[in-house]
């Protein structure tokens, strides 16, 4: 049976529409279900350290809903007390729904046979075993604590010395094969404790699925959050093996749980997820994180939107293209402008060092949805002006409407 084709309009639709951009956003919330739901819809939050604009987990969230209370996720995600989201490895370090734990158990259960650890992570661990029990240890007692509060320039019971470096890798190490988490994070700083005391008793009991299993699961939330995906697309979502992911692939399709597509202009087959809902018009304007899921992978990024993008952090600033911290701009179907943005906190602005827009977009229908989008996250940011820098094809056009958008 051949499989289906779809063209890449369509293609993109249901990818959208999958990642919650199919419909306009309802206004700002503060709803915590709501929130909640995206982040259950997209399956998982990267975390990054990069604080130019926002923490990169609460960006997801505002570029489906707009301004909502950040807080609100701070509570689920770091709130011991009313956790919903815990913190591993998934894609990245990532924030993910709670019941999605077990089904990471296989990778932590790799970590410690050390299956796929750095040759350096092997040394270490084989070299420094007591170093790890201490901190454990000390965990145990004294926790939570952060890398910072962990050890110091200590002797150990046996003699000898370990320095706080030391004790963050052993930590570490501790929390890859899972018998430590993040009890929350001080700024962006990662608090340890024992996992008995960061996950809910009900959650550690829970069964646990085995390896094939579990990645059928994983597998199935990458092509819920996808749409449609090609194999390398549902493998990089949670960073599964190769080799496991074409297993699992397989046995979904002989189950009917992905259905082999064809999409024109992909040079791989794709793979459609049954409960796609019909693919309609998309209607979003929402500027976009370097880390949301839907461009994370910069090769479907590609695919999808004919949009070629590299964030340009570590690029030599005579060598940057389009700026330091460039979210693209959706609106409707395309990524319409690329837009360098940074948050002057001392100043209350939000500053626009530099917008470009795309080939084949027109100017004239992107600077007014994006100015007001702007003034959108200027507001939910806590920044009273938006203030448009002189780099970019974009920036005089969109000056004049970020100042016909004033609130």
């Amino acid at each position: 049976m051949r499989p289906q084709i779809l063209g890449r309009d369509e293609a993109r639709r249901i990818a959208l529409n999958a990642q919650g951009f199919g419909v306009p956003r309802d206004g700002e919330t503060n709803d915590a279900a709501g929130i909640l739901r995206s982040v259950e819809r997209m399956g998982l939050l990267q975390i990054d350290s990069v604080n130019v604009l926002v923490r990169a987990h609460y960006l997801p969230i505002f570029s489906r809903h707009g301004g909502y209370d950040s807080a609100v996720l701070d509570r689920h995600a770091f709130d011991p007390t009313r956790r919903t989201l815990f913190e591993y490895w998934a894609h990245e370090a990532s924030l993910l729904p709670l019941e999605t734990y077990p089904l990471l158990r296989w990778r932590m259960e790799r970590a410690e046979r050390l299956d796929g650890v750095s040759r350096e992570g092997r040394k270490f661990v084989r070299a420094r075993r007591r170093l790890i029990d201490d901190v454990l240890v000390e965990l145990t007692a004294r926790g939570p604590l952060s890398a910072r509060e962990i050890g110091g320039e200590r002797r150990t019971k046996k003699g000898g010395w370990w320095n706080r470096h030391d004790g963050k890798i052993a930590l570490e190490h501790l929390f890859h094969i899972g018998r430590v988490g993040a009890a929350t994070r001080r700024g962006f700083e990662r608090v340890y404790d024992v996992i008995e005391r960061v996950m809910p008793a009900a959650i550690l009991a829970r069964p646990v699925p085995d390896e094939a299993e579990a990645q059928r699961v994983l597998v199935r939330i990458a092509a819920r959050a996808f749409g449609v995906a090609t194999e390398a697309d549902l493998r990089d979502y949670f960073r599964l093996p190769v080799a496991a992911v074409r297993l699992r692939v397989r046995e979904m399709v002989e189950a009917g749980e992905l259905l082999p597509v064809q999409v024109e202009g992909w040079r791989h087959g794709a793979y459609l997820d049954p409960a796609a809902e019909p693919a309609q018009p998309s209607e979003s304007a929402a500027l976009i994180s370097p880390f949301d899921p839907l461009i994370w992978y910069r090769d479907r990024t590609e695919r999808l939107f004919d949009f070629h993008y590299r964030i340009e952090i570590y690029t030599p600033t005579p060598k940057r293209r389009f700026g330091y911290y460039v979210l693209p701009f959706l609106l409707g179907e395309r990524l319409a402008a690329r837009v360098d943005l940074k948050a002057d906190r001392a100043r209350g602005i939000l500053m626009v060092p530099a917008a470009h827009g795309e080939a084949g977009a027109e100017p004239g229908r992107t600077v007014e949805p994006l100015a007001r989008e702007l003034h959108t996250l200027a507001r939910w940011l806590g920044l009273s002006r938006v203030v448009v820098g002189r780099r970019g094809d974009l920036t005089k056009s969109l000056r004049e409407a970020v100042k016909r958008a004033q609130p």
